[in-house]
């Protein structure tokens, strides 16, 4: 701008909603290319859910539905909880988790603005609590799986139609839990990830769907559509916690890129934890907030009872937003401490 005022308008809540959903879609690809199309099936599944759910409960309240449903709000929550599930989920786990997140978590709080816990995580949770065998049960990718499965077979899978075809002979276990699995039957680090599900860096394959969200991850950085707090701080401390306990013994501890690299790292550190309306808002309230959500993460994925700890630990921080923020917000210049 050549003149004054140098005020530049906000983007609208519909702008930064179809640029998120933008920055997945590398990592919606790298999903189709390493597990199949099914993933693409829920997906779909979860966003016709989420847009009427969002729909029904705004007519139950008496607010005007079109304004609300086009914010895309709900897609995005139904798209990241999406991500979080196994490929091959029934149809109806995605339909269950879905509606949790936008009836339960977002609309009974009063919507958009509104809610203290991101959606898509309390979805998310709530699904692994009550149904953990059948959101353990990940495809292997399709270059390690024992059968062949086209679009049509994981169709089948999805919609409860499998033709007698067992989902052991395509489903294995992640490398964060067959990790934890073989640490306690006493096997070292070394000898565990010799096993073919796990790569250079985290899961066979499930790399590039890590890369694909850090590339989504700087594309959001690079639109300043969140700020390097949340997703250095996390990162960061993961790392750095890993790589202590990695130097102090690495025989039963994984090094810290595998931690990067593999489960919900990389998604949690750019589109879950920067949710704006359940995080923090002061910069230093934003590095406690992630930092926290870190070191919950490594100690529930070493020492916990699940794989991996991502959600449980954004949704602990959760509870604790209003307490860092005011305490970590800056002084108001002229007053005195």
């Amino acid at each position: 701008m050549s003149r004054s005022p140098y005020l530049s308008s906000a983007p609208s809540v519909s702008v930064i909603m179809v640029k998120v959903m933008l920055a997945l879609v590398p990592a919606i690809a790298a999903y189709v290319w390493v597990f199949g199309a099914g993933i693409l099936v829920v997906l779909a599944l979860a966003s016709v859910t989420a847009l009427a759910a969002e729909a029904l409960m705004l007519k139950l309240r008496n607010r005007p539905i079109k304004p609300f449903l086009m914010d895309g709000s709900a897609l995005l929550a139904a798209w990241l909880l999406a991500l979080s599930l196994p490929p091959l989920a029934p149809w109806w786990l995605v339909v269950v988790g879905t509606l949790f997140a936008i009836v339960i978590a977002k609309q009974l709080y009063g919507g958009l603005g509104y809610n203290p816990f991101n959606p898509a995580m309390v979805g998310y949770a709530v699904l692994l609590i009550s149904f953990p065998v059948i959101m353990t049960h990940w495809p292997a990718p399709l270059e390690l799986a024992q059968a062949n499965l086209s679009f049509a077979n994981q169709l089948q899978y999805i919609f409860g139609a499998s033709n007698g075809l067992s989902l052991d002979a395509v489903c294995m276990a992640t490398p964060l839990d067959y990790l934890k699995t073989q640490l306690t039957l006493h096997h070292s680090v070394q000898e565990i990830t010799t096993a073919p599900q796990f790569g250079l860096l985290g899961a066979q394959g499930g790399e590039w769907v890590v890369g694909a969200y850090l590339l989504g991850g700087l594309y959001l950085l690079q639109q300043r559509l969140i700020t390097w707090h949340l997703p250095t701080a996390f990162l960061s401390v993961l790392a750095l916690i890993a790589g202590a306990f990695y130097l102090v013994d690495a025989t039963h501890f994984a090094h810290p890129l595998f931690h990067l690299f593999t489960g919900a790292s990389m998604l949690g550190a750019f589109f879950i934890i920067t949710d704006p309306v359940s995080g923090p808002t002061t910069p230093k309230g934003k590095l406690v907030f992630a930092a926290g959500i870190a070191v919950l993460t490594y100690l529930i994925r070493v020492y916990g009872g699940y794989p991996d700890g991502v959600a449980f630990s954004v949704l602990l921080m959760n509870m604790c937003v209003p307490l860092i923020d005011a305490w970590t917000q800056p002084r108001v210049f002229g007053h005195k401490k």
